[in-house]
């Protein structure tokens, strides 16, 4: 007997009658999952905050309530991922062994504006099945300004002063333009509107917090806690550097343990990366948030 004739409905071999209707079974599967959360950063003249929830959900099922979103990569640069989970964990660990492949090779730690250029080259590569992420990179360049990178899953990138993505972005951007960017705001006799980034750090943390908890009341995919990684110069590096008066007044002046808060936080040294660490250059503020 013919092969092909065992196929149903072929035109070799001997007839075979197809299967009704009522018994065809459909079969899908789709290697992407969206896992919730959200990310947001904001940079100042002298600062950097990145800041993610820390619940991991599929649909209406929470998976972990705490799932870290932000990743120090080195003393200047920090990665916020969200999207899908696996694709995230995988990301962040290449990007981790390129960089601690480029400080053998050059004997130091690669600056954040060539970081960017290299996760946008790593997502471009994947275009045709990409990486399932938005990344937020936040930290500060090579003049200690901060600084802001917003990247799409296949790598298109730019440079702003504040973004937000994940399921609240809807949610937090609109908050960002207004209270940071200053958007759709007038100049009046009493008050000139601001420049964007100019903000100080304890300004920058209130707005973050506050819009996060926002979040958390208005979508059921944000909650549980809350990490808020703070990029800046040490004040001890500062003064070692000669710049006093950023060391007495800039970021590195803040006392993280003393900021004005309705709820309790705790804060410590961010741990990870390729570099050795420098005490004070990247902390995170750790709070909870809602947990329905």
């Amino acid at each position: 007997m013919s092969l092909f004739g065992t196929f149903p409905g072929s035109s070799r071999g001997p007839a075979h009658a197809a299967a009704p209707k009522d018994h065809v079974v459909g079969h899908q599967f789709s290697p992407y999952d969206s896992n919730g959360g959200s990310i947001a950063a904001v940079c100042g003249s002298d600062f950097c905050v990145i800041a993610s929830d820390t619940r991991q959900s599929t649909g209406y099922n929470i998976q972990t309530r705490y799932k870290p979103k932000v990743f120090r990569l080195n003393d200047k640069a920090t990665l916020a991922t969200n999207g899908f989970a696996a694709d995230a964990e995988a990301l962040v660990s290449r990007i981790r062994q390129r960089l601690e492949m480029y400080r053998h090779a050059h004997g130091r730690s690669m600056p954040l504006h060539s970081i960017a250029r290299m996760i946008s080259t790593m997502l471009y590569g994947k275009r045709f099945f990409p990486y399932y992420v938005y990344n937020i990179l936040g930290g500060l360049d090579e003049q200690g300004k901060g600084a802001v990178y917003s990247f799409d899953p296949v790598g298109s990138y730019e440079r702003e002063f504040c973004r937000a993505a994940g399921a609240a972005q809807s949610l937090i951007q609109p908050f960002f333009d207004n209270q940071i960017m200053f958007r759709n705001q007038s100049d009046t006799p009493e008050r000139k509107v601001p420049t964007p980034g100019q903000m100080t750090l304890p300004e920058v943390l209130k707005i973050v917090i506050d819009s996060f908890t926002s979040a958390t009341e208005r979508h059921i995919e944000v909650g549980d806690g809350l990490e808020v990684f703070v990029v800046r110069t040490p004040a001890a590096a500062a003064s070692a550097e000669g710049d006093q008066a950023q060391a007495a007044t800039g970021a590195a002046a803040v006392d993280l343990n003393t900021l004005p808060s309705d709820a309790p936080f705790s804060v410590a040294e961010a741990v990870g990366g390729e570099d050795e660490q420098q005490p004070g250059a990247v902390m995170v503020i750790r709070r909870e948030l809602k947990k329905d």
